[in-house]
């Protein structure tokens, strides 16, 4: 199945291509798709084999590489911010309730050492997060498509930031609102939710669609939340029925009202983003299409340049 999948995500990648070739010279606040052609012409490749390595040994962290670039993202921007461990006087972002689950770190780690040993000084955590997404995404079944490079790592990291992180509570209203903050469209919203057709949710985030009676849950799929939940909040609850491949399943889900997450179900349930729901469970090749297109502006979020960041040494600590 993963064979079938792969050929048509490189099918797909065809079509990515060609949009990255008419891009080629893209430049987003300094940054270039070849701007590392010249002083580290191998990063890429060295991302994608750490990426490929982690995920034939664990396939569940695909989903954690992609959830980790839309924490930082939505934060600082794409930044790195996310990677940088606590200290003794500052509790970083990653420390946050809402950010303890999130999973992959050590694939950036390896990725940055080999990286260092290669061309050291040069690339930045940012990037490599960035490019790891992009190939998690891929290895999954996914598209692929070409992000330009040259983000610099914040400085930052605090745990009073993530304040901004989403919760599962949102209704499609505000997350239309807060996505359209940051420069996203309701299409957008509905493409870059399809992210969720990989991973679990852990019942502290669902049970309380299961105390307050929420008709917009299928009643055989309630069942079958409370049964993970009689395990504690910790028990966790597939995304979709195929956790681990990256397809439209989520958006069939969601039309048989079986979304895990109350932010999942609600863009079945809202007029405006209900057609598209439909529109990707109907075709896999226009969310794969649109979902490329959203990520690669997610990657491009407020992104450091200039005096305005660096390059780590190591992904965990300032310079």
């Amino acid at each position: 199945m993963r064979g079938d999948k792969m050929v048509k995500a490189n099918l797909l990648s065809v079509v990515m291509l060609m949009h990255a070739i008419v891009g080629l010279s893209y430049n987003a606040r300094g940054l270039s798709m070849s701007y590392y052609m010249k002083c580290c012409p191998t990063a890429e490749q060295i991302v994608k084999n750490s990426v490929n390595n982690a995920l034939q040994e664990d396939p569940t962290l695909a989903a954690g590489l992609i959830r980790m670039l839309f924490h930082d993202c939505f934060i600082e921007g794409c930044d790195a911010s996310i990677l940088l461990d606590s200290t003794h006087d500052n509790t970083a972002e990653k420390d946050s309730p809402g950010n303890l689950s999130l999973r992959g770190y050590e694939i950036i780690d390896d990725a940055k050492q080999e990286i260092e040993n290669t061309c050291p000084g040069v690339v930045s955590c940012a990037d490599i997060l960035a490019m790891a997404a992009r190939d998690a995404v891929f290895w999954a079944g996914g598209p692929y498509y070409q992000i330009p490079k040259g983000r610099l790592d914040g400085k930052r990291s605090k745990i009073e930031d993530t304040k901004n992180l989403l919760p599962p509570s949102f209704n499609a209203s505000q997350l239309i609102q807060a996505f359209g903050q940051r420069g996203f469209s309701p299409r957008d919203v509905v493409a870059l939710s399809g992210a969720h057709t990989l991973g679990v949710a852990r019942c502290s985030s669902f049970k309380a669609r299961l105390i307050t009676p929420d008709s917009s849950v299928d009643s055989s799929f309630a069942n079958t939340l409370s049964k993970t939940c009689s395990a504690g909040d910790n028990a966790e609850q597939p995304l979709d029925a195929t956790r681990n491949d990256f397809d439209n399943a989520y958006f069939n889900a969601l039309q048989m009202k079986s979304g895990v997450l109350f932010s999942d179900q609600t863009l079945f349930d809202t007029p405006v983003t209900r057609n598209l729901v439909n529109g990707y469970a109907l075709n896999q090749s226009k969310f794969f299409f649109d979902f490329q297109k959203a990520m690669r502006k997610m990657s491009n979020l407020n992104v450091k340049v200039g005096s305005q960041g660096e390059v780590r040494k190591h992904c965990r600590c300032l310079n």
